[in-house]
C-alpha cells in the first residue's frame, strides 16, 4: 500500500548524488545512474552472549522498481552529493519495511550461526579436556594392571614366606591403587558430564537473543553524473 510521506518523518529534500564528481569507478552503483528511489537507514542492536553489537541496516529501491542491496545503498553515501527539491514524494514504506525486516533475518541468521560456532567451539574445550583427563587415570590403571600382573607372577615364585609376605603386601597395595583409580575414573566422568550440562545450559542462556531496531532516517534520492561520460 502506498503512503504519502509526511514532512515530519522525511526532511523536505532530495538528496542527488553525483557520480560524475566521484574519483573511481563504483560499478556497483553504474546501473543506478539516472535513477531516483528511496533510502531508509536502520540501527540494529543486538544482545547476545552478555555483550551488545550494533549494525547499520540500509534498504532501499528505485522508483523503476528495482531493489538495492545494502551494499549499492551504503557506497551511494560515499559520493558527493547536494540537497534538492523533492520531486516525488510516493513512498512506498510497506516494500522499505519488507526489504528490513529481510534484511535483518539475515542478518541475525548470520550471528546465530556465529555464535553456534562459538558454543560448539566450547564444547570441543571441554571434550578436550575431558579426554585428557580420562585417558590420564585410563593410562595409571593400565600401568597397575601390568605392576599386578608381574606382583602375581612374582608371588608364584616366591621361594620362601619373607619373599612371599613381601610380594602380597605390594599385590594389596597395586589393587587398593586400582580400586582408587577406577573410582576416580567415575568421579571424573561424572565431574565432566556435571560440568558439560552447566556449560550447555549457562551458553544456552546466553546465545537468547535481545533485538532492538531503531530507524535513524528515511531519504529520497537521486544518482547524475555531471561528467556525461558515457558508461
Amino acid at each position: 500500500m502506498l503512503a504519502r510521506a509526511k514532512e515530519r518523518d522525511l526532511a523536505p529534500a532530495e538528496i542527488h548524488f553525483d557520480y560524475g564528481t566521484h574519483a573511481g569507478k563504483i560499478s556497483i552503483l553504474q546501473p543506478l545512474i539516472g535513477q531516483s528511489g528511496w533510502i531508509t537507514l536502520t540501527l540494529l542492536t543486538v544482545e547476545a552472549l552478555d555483550q551488545a553489537e550494533d549494525h547499520l541496516i540500509f534498504t532501499g529501491f528505485s522508483d523503476t522498481g528495482q531493489v538495492m542491496d545494502e551494499e549499492q545503498a551504503a557506497r551511494l553515501f560515499q559520493l558527493p552529493a547536494r540537497m534538492g527539491e523533492i520531486s516525488e514524494l510516493t513512498l512506498d514504506a510497506d516494500k522499505l519495511e519488507s526489504q528490513r525486516i529481510n534484511a535483518q533475518e539475515l542478518l541475525l541468521k548470520t550471528i546465530s550461526e556465529r555464535n553456534s560456532r562459538f558454543f560448539e567451539a566450547e564444547l570441543a574445550k571441554l571434550d578436550g579436556w575431558a579426554d585428557d583427563r580420562v585417558a590420564s587415570s585410563e593410562k595409571a590403571l593400565k600401568d597397575v594392571k601390568k605392576r599386578l600382573r608381574e606382583l602375581r607372577s612374582e608371588a608364584n615364585k616366591a621361594a620362601d614366606l619373607a619373599e612371599q609376605a613381601r610380594v602380597q603386601g605390594e599385590i594389596s597395595e597395586a589393587e587398593r591403587r586400582q580400586r582408587k583409580l577406577r573410582q576416580e575414573i567415575f568421579e571424573v566422568e561424572d565431574r565432566i558430564l556435571s560440568q558439560r550440562d552447566q556449560l550447555v545450559a549457562s551458553i544456552r542462556g546466553k546465545l537468547q537473543q535481545s533485538i532492538q531496531h531503531k530507524p535513524l532516517f528515511t531519504v529520497r534520492w537521486s544518482l547524475i553524473d555531471s561528467s556525461g561520460s558515457q558508461l
